[in-house]
């Protein structure tokens, strides 16, 4: 059951017929659904996530990575005390986050957050745009067992003959470039994006003009830290979840103001 459990963790959102572990253990499909059941209650017991069957013939077990409330408050208030530590503030009054973005069983966390969020929607793929977003993109793909698409800043030899687009991001309405390879995303696809900050969602908006080139549609946006210093109005996307709002920085004072984003909302 132990080894059944890990190979079901290992491939969310996969279809794996009965006889796979039938064959893999030597065992009757009776008694592989004896097992299935305990595992399905321990799942939902521990919040781990769901064990969908599916009948017939052509059916078998799927893992549906989720994260119950009570864990999903538990990682996100932690998150905003990590990110209220005031030897984050940087000159100009920027937050420090790579530490965190470095942290694979936190970023793990916060992509099985993110599974949970969109476990419902119809996606091909999850993108981001190169750097910082990487860590947060992979780890939400692994929990929807989707590849990651990298939107890059400057197009490289390597990726063969690419799209790209100028966008307006930053306080200061500076223009950037954005680019993506022909190769790395399919016609018409259905796309998460995911990103790590998110001011007035310049860059992500540029994500999604991006995306318009490949007549590719949004299945939806996450974003692990939003600036609340932005009123609504002046944000470019409306349609978002966001685990964490940075209300304030006084870098005069040295402190910072952190509350749980829109996804309790």
């Amino acid at each position: 059951m132990v080894e059944m459990t890990q190979y079901l963790l290992a491939r969310p959102h996969q279809l794996i017929p009965l006889t796979t572990f039938a064959q893999r253990y030597g065992a009757a499909k009776s008694s592989i659904s004896e097992d299935l059941g305990i595992i399905k209650e321990v799942f939902e017991e521990e919040g781990t996530g769901e064990l969908q069957t599916l009948a017939g013939a052509a059916g078998g077990v799927r893992y549906i990575p989720k994260m119950g409330k009570e864990q999903a408050l538990d990682f996100v208030n932690r998150l905003c005390v990590k990110l209220s530590e005031p030897e984050r503030i940087l000159p100009g009054g920027y937050l420090y986050m790579s530490d965190l973005l470095g942290l694979p069983g936190f970023m793990q966390e916060a992509g099985k957050l993110f599974a949970t969020a969109f476990a419902g929607k119809d996606i091909d793929c999850v993108m981001t745009v190169e750097t910082k977003g990487i860590p947060l993109a992979y780890a939400t793909g692994a929990e929807l067992n989707l590849p990651v698409v990298l939107v890059r800043r400057d197009h490289q030899v390597t990726e063969g003959s690419a799209v790209s687009i100028n966008y307006v991001s930053g306080s200061h309405k500076s223009l950037h470039t954005m680019t993506l390879s022909r190769r790395a995303l399919k016609e018409k696809s259905k796309v998460l994006i995911v990103d790590d900050f998110m001011k007035a969602g310049g860059t992500i908006q540029g994500m999604v003009d991006l995306l318009a080139e490949f007549n590719a549609t949004v299945a939806g946006v996450g974003v692990l830290v939003e600036s609340g210093e932005v009123e609504s109005g002046q944000r470019l996307l409306q349609d978002y979840i966001s685990l964490a709002t940075l209300t304030a920085v006084d870098a005069k004072e040295k402190e910072i103001s952190v509350a749980p984003g829109n996804y309790f909302s």
